[in-house]
């Protein structure tokens, strides 16, 4: 597929042969062949006062000292994980449960040029701020991910980042605790995730295929929790959740599937 582009002020027009343009804005603080961009990092969180400090940290950490702007959007009523926070630098928030509202109230506030929606239980890898830039270098590329490692040593998760990764590669559609990144621009344009009860992360991804835009998915993996598929069973977590991705694709409420994921 060709694409074509070409600049006016503060955006960037990108189209494909007989299509109509698809405009989606560049922030004014960044110059596209810059080799920085401004990433505003989106936690939603429900009950994790446990990990926040953590995976806070972490952040702070890949980002090798540097200024990032970090918000936590917290769906319980009685804010417990955005009082566990530490860091007085944090942006808190608070928001009705449901972890497409959560990242819509967050992205509302967020001044970065490119948002970086990440679940408080996933570990971003050591490059992860250098990958995003790089991505964001390419004019055609509106965003990506990582691939996707568990934290376990059992043999049998191996196989499922395995498909995992090899899945969102094939359909161009990862997953939320993959870390997806995107332009700001790209995401207000899209008019923000859809707050339904789960495939939020499916449907925005779903989209951003449909109006042709690239993404990037890097090698470098996430390391994400394995605690939902312990707590559950391996094997039946796994089932579960493709059985649900697959009655999502053919067309099944959100709202109704919900009813079988807790």
């Amino acid at each position: 597929m060709m694409w074509y582009g070409h600049r006016r002020e503060g955006c960037i027009n990108l189209f494909r042969n007989g299509s109509s343009p698809s405009l989606f804005t560049v922030s004014q603080g960044v110059a596209l062949k810059n080799l920085e961009c401004r990433v505003s990092v989106i936690i939603p969180v429900f009950c994790e006062p446990a990990v926040i400090n953590g995976a806070i940290e972490t952040v702070r950490l890949r980002r090798g000292g540097e200024t990032a702007e970090i918000i936590v959007v917290d769906g319980q009523a009685e804010g417990e994980t955005v009082a566990a926070i530490r860091d007085n630098a944090v942006l808190k928030l608070h928001s009705e449960k449901g972890r497409g509202g959560q990242l819509n109230r967050g992205a509302a506030i967020a001044t970065g040029d490119v948002l970086l929606l990440l679940h408080a239980d996933t570990v971003l890898p050591t490059a992860a701020f250098e990958r995003i830039a790089e991505a964001m270098r390419d004019e055609g590329c509106v965003g990506g991910a990582f691939d996707l490692r568990i934290d376990s040593p059992r043999a049998a998760f191996r196989v499922i980042e395995t498909v995992a990764s090899l899945r969102s590669r094939l359909t161009r559609i990862p997953y939320g605790d993959q870390a997806i990144f995107i332009r700001a621009s790209c995401f207000r344009t899209l008019g923000g995730f859809r707050e339904i009860p789960i495939m939020e992360d499916v449907d925005l991804m779903r989209r951003v295929k449909r109006k042709g835009w690239k993404i990037t998915i890097f090698r470098e993996p996430v390391i994400t929790s394995a605690r939902r598929w312990e707590k559950e069973g391996l094997l039946f977590g796994t089932l579960r959740n493709w059985f649900l991705v697959t009655l999502y694709l053919c067309g099944v409420a959100p709202e109704r599937l919900a009813r079988f994921y807790r």
